[in-house]
């Protein structure tokens, strides 16, 4: 690809920083990242002058920005090593703004009269901004029963939302996560810097590791602007 094009590109970064002792959701480990062979300890294995960190995570799937797949929730869905990579790079976005000033319950009619289907649905609440807070983990914005069917209906490829969960975790059902994974329709929370987004014209992507058995995973999400 010619240059000019490739410096003409501009890449929204849409995830969190995962650190030690991060608590993405309340009553769920943090991660643990530290040395499996420090800098130090390596230098007896190399000749003077070379060492090498090689760390050690420990952590649930659900940690950060991360992207479930239908496993997440039904026993025979696909896996992260099922999922295709074309319903997870460079696919066409639109964001649907619902501040959560206004309102934290989004129901099917924001999503109306748009463009949807083969589509990354991004849905921008602001709610980010409580990140890493206390408050970000209760009362967030959720997507209702009747907007996850009709995303469904759309056709949709992904749908994001940058609060603690796409569900009202209120509750112990799960209905969005259940329709949208049940058409596998992939689901990524925790975005952020929607904000920076235009309403259309970019591709999202979010990649996880290829992992076999496994239905969640971080992911390093992100807009690409021509």
């Amino acid at each position: 690809m010619d240059s000019d094009l490739l410096s003409q590109r501009k890449y929204i970064d849409l995830s969190h920083t995962i650190h030690d002792g991060l608590i993405t959701h309340k009553g769920l480990p943090a991660p643990l990242i530290c040395d499996y062979l420090s800098r130090e300890k390596s230098k007896k294995y190399y000749a003077e002058g070379t060492n090498f960190q090689i760390g050690k995570i420990e952590m649930i799937t659900n940690t950060g920005t991360y992207l479930d797949c239908p496993f997440h929730r039904y026993e025979d869905g696909k896996d992260l090593s099922q999922i295709q990579l074309q319903q997870l790079v460079d696919l066409d976005g639109i964001v649907v703004s619902v501040d959560y000033k206004v309102t934290k319950e989004i129901h099917a009619d924001y999503f109306r009269n748009l463009e949807l289907r083969g589509r990354a649905v991004l849905v921008h609440t602001g709610w980010d901004t409580f990140w890493n807070k206390e408050n970000y983990l209760v009362d967030h914005p959720y997507l209702t029963e009747d907007a996850a069917q009709y995303l469904a209906d759309c056709g949709v490829k992904l749908v994001g939302i940058d609060s603690m969960n796409i569900d009202d975790t209120r509750g112990n059902t799960r209905p969005v996560h259940s329709a949208l994974l049940g058409q596998e329709i992939l689901i990524v929370e925790h975005l952020c810097n929607l904000g920076k987004l235009p309403k259309e014209g970019f591709t999202f992507t979010a990649v996880p590791p290829k992992w076999l058995g496994v239905g969640t995973f971080p992911v390093r999400a992100f807009a690409k602007l021509d």
